[in-house]
């Protein structure tokens, strides 16, 4: 619901006290995507977006992924959850009280230090701010804050409500306690978190996905197969052992003596391989073009948003599936 702009701030403080609460600051996908999250879990969300327009749209792409998570999961509370829900275009009303800061804006350094500025003058001395960013390590926007030992990067794999990893990265004056409490709060909505020790640009799952699409891009620039065939060596190959398992466990299942036996048997063939795989790639304009070239003969642009509709679907039910797998595998703990 949206929140009247008159509605008395005790209520909200009232609100927050009987159940915990998170401000997700930015009405874009992923604080949308957030704010599933968490009203999934039972919380109370406060999602803020000074633009109203783009509080409408949130709360439209939340319904109908609310619905998605229903039809295609069994998750049958979905729909009652979204009451949990209060959309609103005042950052004050959207942390006042919180527990908890998800920031989702952009992807600018100075709009996240202004942004940390105001939580800290806004929110109880109890409440962790974390920021949604890809790539800005959570040092360059805390280190002027008298809170800063309680802000850390909590980065999310797009979209959170359908792909559980969170990346906890905390900053080098990050209290454990801040670290430890956020991470309990991930694993207890659902997510699946892990922790990155220091700061590194891109953490870990970009630079693990980068690696990738860097070497996926060498290989189209030196035309050694089509685009649709280097996407098909992940899809159809690589992505279904990936889907439940890491690269370490995959090349200890391997070789019939494990981790050790696989380097042993194939360690000098991927030594020579990173050779090639050192250098810089440039991202080439040229490249790019002929292959976003190559992705409109196979997909249409104005197909791109039904597509995505499909992937959502597609990992709703893949994530229902490897819910039941993970469950199975805890033998082997």
């Amino acid at each position: 619901m949206m929140l009247d702009e008159t509605e008395n701030k005790e209520t909200l403080i009232r609100s927050a006290v009987e159940k915990r609460t998170v401000g997700i600051v930015g009405g874009g996908l992923i604080g949308s995507s957030w704010a599933i999250v968490f009203c999934r879990a039972g919380w109370n969300v406060r999602l803020f977006d000074s633009d109203k327009n783009a509080l409408n749209k949130a709360e439209y792409f939340i319904g109908k992924q609310c619905d998605l998570l229903t039809n295609s999961s069994g998750y049958s509370d979905q729909p009652k959850s979204q009451k949990n829900i209060i959309y609103t275009s005042s950052i004050e009303d959207a942390v006042l009280g919180a527990d908890y800061v998800q920031e989702c804006g952009p992807e600018i350094l100075e709009v996240k230090k202004d942004l940390f500025q105001k939580f800290e003058q806004l929110v109880k001395d109890t409440c962790l701010l974390a920021s949604s960013t890809s790539g800005i390590v959570a040092s360059k926007f805390s280190e002027s804050l008298n809170c800063r030992q309680r802000v850390l990067v909590v980065h999310p794999t797009n979209p959170p409500h359908l792909v559980p990893l969170v990346e906890i990265a905390p900053a080098p004056w990050t209290s454990k306690e801040t670290v430890t409490g956020t991470y309990d709060i991930m694993k207890s909505i659902g997510q699946s978190p892990i922790v990155v020790k220091k700061e590194i640009q891109g953490f870990i799952l970009n630079r693990l996905q980068g690696a990738l699409i860097n070497e996926a891009l060498r290989l189209a620039e030196g035309d050694y197969a089509s685009t649709d065939d280097i996407d098909c060596a992940v899809r159809d190959g690589l992505g279904l052992r990936w889907s439940f398992m890491g690269p370490f466990e995959t090349i200890d299942l391997n070789a019939p003596g494990g981790l050790a036996d696989y380097a042993a048997r194939y360690g000098q063939m991927y030594r020579e391989m990173s050779v090639s795989q050192s250098s810089e790639m440039k991202w080439d304009v040229n490249l790019i073009q002929r292959i976003h070239k190559d992705r409109r003969s196979m997909l249409e642009e104005t197909k791109i948003e039904e597509r995505q509709a499909w992937r959502d679907q597609s990992l709703a039910v893949l994530i229902a599936h490897k819910s039941k797998l993970d469950k199975q595998s805890k033998k082997f703990e």
